[in-house]
């Protein structure tokens, strides 16, 4: 019996903004001044929250934290393209999604501080998931739950390269794919899972490419290009509300540290992080909204200067409630009844504590 093909595929890169800042205007997606002045000034704010919060850990105010230096774009432009009533399911680095969808800033540093108050479900933004990959299963639920209801909306899961080496994330879409969830998978491909390379995670030339065996369209955009992200993040939130689940692969680097706890220089060389520099996603939408006469170097500093005033005020703001964290809280809620090794740390805790 003669072979015969029975099924192809191909995937699509979407580029908006180049590296020079020069636009596409015929794929340019309708946002005003104002919308570009916005998802500007939320990169920045993000940017500026990071580098605070870097210093914070270092000082032994917060726990671990997970920088999103470099990925501003992938997480702004796609949460940008959300509407009111579509769920937020985030990993670990989504400060800059938080921050569009007006999240405050104490609340991301309460999270860092060990504060449960932090973790708790706003409205349709769900707290941040460590375990890797997990999240995708939750949000296909939420999917299919807006599915069953008929409700016009959508989920929306962020998670990044080394999540798709993960059964969770295969599983999910899976289940996402034959149950018509509303969901929209949104990979930040940052190429590298902790300290493994891109190259190390898959064989598969792109991580789009995964979608297409569990019947999902996908697609790869330019991560750094805010454009490109809110174009492909928009039109896939507009297919899965209708029940058709979407992948979109979001090509972007992590420009600064896994989390506080790691050294991105014993597994990456310095001129693969200057080379990604030039391709920052700040810098890109600087430069163009410099040439459409929208951003001046007055706007900007004036900008800086409301943007430090503003983490300054929610740094002092987190700390005022220091004081009420009880760190035995850790021991607690884990398991309905506590186990014995459990209860004897708790004891080895209060004796160090005193």
């Amino acid at each position: 019996m003669p072979r015969e093909e029975v099924a192809s595929f191909s995937i699509e890169k979407l580029q908006v903004l180049d590296e020079e800042g020069e636009l596409d205007e015929e794929l340019a997606p309708d946002l005003s001044e104002d919308e570009l002045l916005e998802m500007y000034r939320t990169m920045k704010r993000s940017r500026r929250l990071d580098e605070k919060a870097i210093s914070l850990q270092r000082r032994g105010e917060i726990g671990t934290y997970a920088p999103a230096i470099g990925q501003e774009a992938a997480q702004v432009g796609s949460a940008y393209a959300l509407e009111q009533d579509d769920w937020m399911v985030p990993s670990f680095r989504e400060q800059p999604a938080y921050l569009t969808r007006g999240v405050p800033m104490h609340v991301l540093i309460w999270y860092a501080m060990g504060m449960e108050e932090s973790g708790e479900s706003d409205d349709t933004n769900m707290p941040p998931s460590i375990p890797v990959g997990s999240q995708t299963l939750h949000a296909a639920g939420i999917g299919w739950s807006q599915e069953i209801k008929g409700d016009e909306s959508a989920s929306l899961v962020y998670f990044g390269d080394g999540a798709t080496s993960e059964g969770d994330f295969h599983e999910a879409m899976n289940f996402a794919g034959v149950f018509d969830a509303h969901t929209v998978f949104i990979c930040q491909n940052n190429q590298y899972a902790i300290s493994v390379p891109r190259e190390q995670q898959t064989k598969a030339e792109t991580l789009a490419q995964k979608a297409i065996g569990q019947g999902i369209d996908t697609v790869q955009v330019d991560g750094n290009d805010i454009f490109a992200v809110y174009k492909a993040t928009e039109e896939a939130l507009e297919k899965a509300r209708d029940g058709d689940p979407q992948m979109v692969e979001a090509v972007t680097y992590r420009q600064s540290l896994h989390t506080t706890s790691d050294d991105p220089k014993v597994y990456r060389d310095e001129e693969e992080v200057e080379e990604w520099k030039e391709k920052d996603p700040i810098d890109r939408l600087e430069i163009h909204l410099k040439e459409e006469g929208v951003l001046d170097e007055e706007k900007i500093d004036e900008m800086e200067e409301e943007i430090e005033d503003e983490v300054e005020e929610q740094v002092e703001k987190a700390r005022e409630v220091e004081d009420a964290v009880d760190a035995e809280d850790m021991f607690e809620h884990v398991y309905s009844e506590m186990p014995p090794y459990l209860q004897e740390q708790l004891e080895e805790f209060r004796e160090v504590k005193g």
